[in-house]
């Protein structure tokens, strides 16, 4: 039977369930090797320009899409509830104990 960690109940086996400095000492290794091969990419000043570029774009249509849609939960709830009573409003003002109601029998 395969033993369990104390890390909820997953498997101890694979490179995710290692302790991070050996992840990072594995993953190290390979970076080494890759650039001792020279099949290693390193950017240079404008690929790493580009980079940022594109990251900055994505990160700011992301805030404005989320600005967008909380807008759009603001404005539904006030569609929602019209006058934030919720519902509980009638023409005369809000409903009273001395008023018939649904609790009021």
């Amino acid at each position: 039977m395969a033993q369990r960690n104390q890390g909820g109940g997953t498997s101890n086996r694979g490179f995710a369930s290692m302790d991070p400095a050996r992840q990072r000492a594995i993953a190290a290794e390979g970076g080494r090797a890759a650039h001792a091969q020279g099949v290693a990419h390193e950017f240079d000043s404008e690929e790493a320009r580009e980079a940022g570029r594109k990251g900055g774009q994505a990160r700011s249509q992301r805030s404005a899409a989320n600005m967008q849609a909380s807008d759009r939960d603001v404005q539904g709830a006030d569609i929602a509830h019209g006058d934030g009573m919720g519902g509980m409003r009638t023409p005369s003002g809000p409903m009273s104990p001395d008023r018939s109601g649904p609790n009021n029998s």
